[in-house]
């Protein structure tokens, strides 16, 4: 591809000016995407006045490394994204503060050490064979969203259960799908009250609580009961036998469930989502398909092969990573500092709301060449590397996710393994816009059309 011929998708409209306070925040609640103006992708600090406090958008990379990096202690999660995300993932590592975040980090990261991912590939793989045969028999357009949603859903199970989600699958998805339509958009004051004093959509939130713990303790209970001795066999396994190396402590069963519910939603609908976008970014562009199709061309993608193909797979990864910088499923970290800060010659009072958004970061015009454009090259093992935190597609500091390693393997070989078996293209050409609200999504599902390959 010459710079001339890269392929710019669409999107949405961006605000020319700063939006007034009651159109900010109907986009905060229909999508948010469309709340910073153009200003945003061109400035170091963008600084708004909010009711009671201030908001800043920081894309300066000195000032991002001091927030994530140097003193993550004085910024804690916002009162919006504590109020929307407790429900679904309880107090596991996502949520958790001060000493018992630390406890479940120490306990947590040794489960996702390198050594575990040639197990973690061979679930991927099995999941992605039977979900490729599925495929196969489908007729007539198909629904690429819900078919990889389904199938990261089936990948959760198998890496952290080692069982098939024909049990709980179908459930799993109705909760999800109910928490994203009636849960997971904020109110205004979802942002203003203290966490301690419920707003008007805690209540439904506290509803949906119940239900989808209950379900989590359920899967727990029914894995427990399957005992197993020697190596692990699934993340769970891994979770059980874990230990805190300074305290010797395990994990207890309320615990279990909460890492649980924290690692399903954030294996599985990020991975999902990521997978969506390279398939209709190669859906789009014919030409990088074919590249990714003769890459994979002969590559042993089974479970007994799917670990040892990775490092056979750069241009496929490369897909995945410009996917992940055009449409981060993670499109914004807030903060709230706790105490005023400097950084650098910018002063943050108490309280003030601290925006680092991926979405904006990753199309920066000062960042990035042809920031909306899709080229994959920026990501091939001889290509620069990005700027220092202009790429933060799992976030920085000690709060980066915890499972970036394994969740760049699934999107890998769940990818080389569609292009390896399908040929992948549009059925209509009405523009796939992205929608913000906890992760970004499509603003509809598109039809595609599957031929195999010979």
């Amino acid at each position: 591809m010459t710079e001339m011929s890269l392929y710019t998708p669409e999107l949405p409209a961006r605000p020319a000016t700063e939006l007034p306070f009651a159109d900010f925040l109907r986009a905060v609640r229909t999508n948010a995407l469309g709340m910073w103006p153009q200003a945003a992708y061109e400035q170091d600090v963008l600084e708004r006045r909010m009711p009671g406090r201030t908001q800043f958008l920081l894309n300066a990379p000195d000032a991002i490394h001091h927030v994530l990096v140097s003193n993550p202690g004085n910024y804690r999660r916002s009162r919006a994204s504590v109020r929307i995300l407790r429900p679904i993932t309880g107090n596991g590592l996502l949520l958790s503060e001060g000493e018992e975040w630390r406890h479940q980090r120490r306990t947590i990261v040794p489960t996702l050490v390198p050594r575990m991912i040639p197990m973690l590939c061979g679930h991927i793989a099995g999941a992605a064979q039977a979900g490729i045969a599925r495929l196969a028999e489908q007729p007539g357009p198909v629904d690429l969203l819900a078919e990889m949603q389904f199938l990261a859903l089936e990948i959760a199970g198998r890496s952290m259960f080692s069982m098939q989600t024909d049990a709980y699958g179908s459930e799993m998805r109705a909760q999800m799908q109910r928490f994203a339509m009636r849960n997971a958009q904020p109110h205004l004051l979802d942002m203003l009250l203290p966490v301690w004093m419920p707003s008007p959509r805690d209540f439904g939130r506290a509803l949906f609580r119940r239900r989808w713990m209950g379900l989590m303790a359920r899967i727990v209970a029914a894995r427990i009961e399957a005992v197993h001795e020697g190596a692990p066999r699934d993340l769970f396994d891994a979770l059980m036998a874990a230990r805190d190396p300074e305290t010797g402590t395990a994990f207890s069963r309320t615990e279990l469930r909460d890492q649980v519910a924290t690692m399903i939603l954030a294996g599985h609908e990020t991975t999902a989502t990521t997978l969506f976008w390279s398939l209709t970014l190669l859906a789009a562009v014919p030409e990088e398909q074919q590249r990714v199709a003769e890459e994979v061309q002969g590559v042993d993608l089974s479970p007994a092969g799917a670990a040892d193909s990775l490092k056979h797979l750069a241009r496929t990864r490369a897909v995945v990573s410009e996917a992940l910088r055009l449409y981060p499923p993670a499109f914004v970290i807030v903060r709230e500092a706790i105490g005023a800060d400097r950084c650098g010659d910018l002063v943050i009072p108490a309280g003030s709301v601290v925006m680092i958004s991926p979405w904006v970061l990753h199309r920066h015009r000062r960042l990035w060449p042809s920031p909306d454009s899709f080229d994959p090259r920026r990501f091939l093992p001889d290509a620069p590397p990005p700027p220092r935190f202009a790429y933060l597609p799992f976030g920085a500091g000690p709060r980066i996710c915890v499972g970036a390693q394994f969740a760049m393997a699934e999107a890998t070989l769940v990818l080389a393994r569609m292009i390896q078996a399908f040929q992948i293209e549009r059925t209509d050409k009405r523009p796939v816009l992205p929608v913000a609200i906890v992760t970004t999504q499509p603003d509809h599902p598109p039809g595609f059309r599957l031929q195999r390959r010979h």
